[in-house]
């Protein structure tokens, strides 16, 4: 009796689940730390896999997940960014992230990262090297839309690329405005609460980081934003999000991370077909020209992509000398 052929060998041994809880990755994550993976994952968009994300609801329809995957030359995965606004009232944040990592030799779950607090530097750190690849060189008045958790590390992180002088905080409330500029002068800034036009009209570097939806008025209107100012806005991460006039669109320079996700879900859905939107990767690796002109009006469409979480989670295990 002949054999079939070679038996198969053992199966790798398994390595055990690496699980690095949410308050040591806190502990580790700074500004620099988050810029240098936004760096590099940018540019590993221009030859590397990109791929668009998922959001979709949990059981209660008012909790909102992202499934946000990944891949690099090293490492696959996939970030779960979830929303629940009933967190407020058991004293927890409503977001929160969580980065699963494979094993690359069985395509087993080989390490769980939770990274809530990671998250928010993330995700302030494209924005904030947004403004460093399209902002003018002299810009320095900070404009920020938005009083929630996001709104003072989207002002860490810029001001660690650009000497900002004034931060102008808009709000939904002139007290929730009063607030955060508030608590962003007890941290150094020089902050202050105006109204939307007012922001406007001064800055020449916009952040909008808003849970603003399409069925509400946008946050400001197109005609007060300033010839050379740019905008990164990270608050359109779903279907129906929108923070924008769309009017704004026939007057600006788009950028954005993944062209066919902005459109499907990030601030560009809501642009004209004929907007022309270029991933910042080609910015960032000299493949395209950023801005042109001192007079340019540049958008950054931030809807938030998997490889992102990859590279800061890479970097975070870099930093605790751990390799999988």
């Amino acid at each position: 009796m002949t054999s079939a052929g070679p038996h198969p060998g053992p199966p790798p041994a398994a390595r055990p689940l690496l699980h690095i809880p949410e308050e040591r990755t806190a502990a580790l994550v700074d500004e620099d730390l988050a810029l240098e993976a936004a760096r590099a994952a940018f540019a590993a968009t221009v030859n590397g896999p990109v791929f668009p994300s998922l959001a979709v609801h949990g059981s209660d329809p008012r909790n909102r997940f992202t499934l946000k995957p990944s891949a690099s030359d090293r490492q696959a995965g996939v970030k779960i960014g979830t929303y629940w606004p009933g967190n407020t009232e058991h004293g927890l944040p409503r977001h929160h992230s969580t980065l699963l990592l494979l094993d690359q030799t069985t395509g087993r779950l080989g390490a769980v990262l939770e990274v809530g607090t990671a998250n928010a530097y993330r995700t302030a750190a494209a924005d904030a090297l947004a403004v460093d690849l399209l902002a003018r060189r002299d810009a320095t008045t900070l404009a920020v839309f938005g009083t929630g958790h996001q709104a003072a590390y989207e002002v860490r992180a810029v001001s660690r690329i650009r000497a900002v002088g004034a931060v102008l905080v808009v709000g939904r409330t002139a007290e929730r405005a009063e607030r955060t500029a508030a608590a962003l002068a007890a941290q150094g800034h020089d902050a202050r609460a105006v109204s939307a036009e007012e922001a406007c009209a001064r800055a020449d570097m916009i952040v909008t980081a808003t849970t603003a939806r399409a069925d509400t008025p946008p946050l400001f209107e197109a005609a007060w934003v300033r010839p050379g100012t740019h905008l990164s806005c990270m608050g359109a991460d779903a279907p129906g999000k929108r923070e924008l006039p769309p009017e704004l669109f026939a007057r600006a320079r788009v950028f954005c991370d993944l062209p066919e996700q902005a459109r499907r879900m990030g601030e560009s859905q809501h642009a004209p077909a004929d907007t022309v939107l270029t991933p910042l990767g080609d910015v960032l690796t000299g493949r395209t020209e950023g801005r042109t002109a001192d007079s340019d009006i540049t958008v950054f469409d931030s809807s938030g992509i998997g490889v992102q979480d990859l590279y800061l989670g890479l970097a975070l295990l870099e930093k605790m000398d751990i390799s999988l």
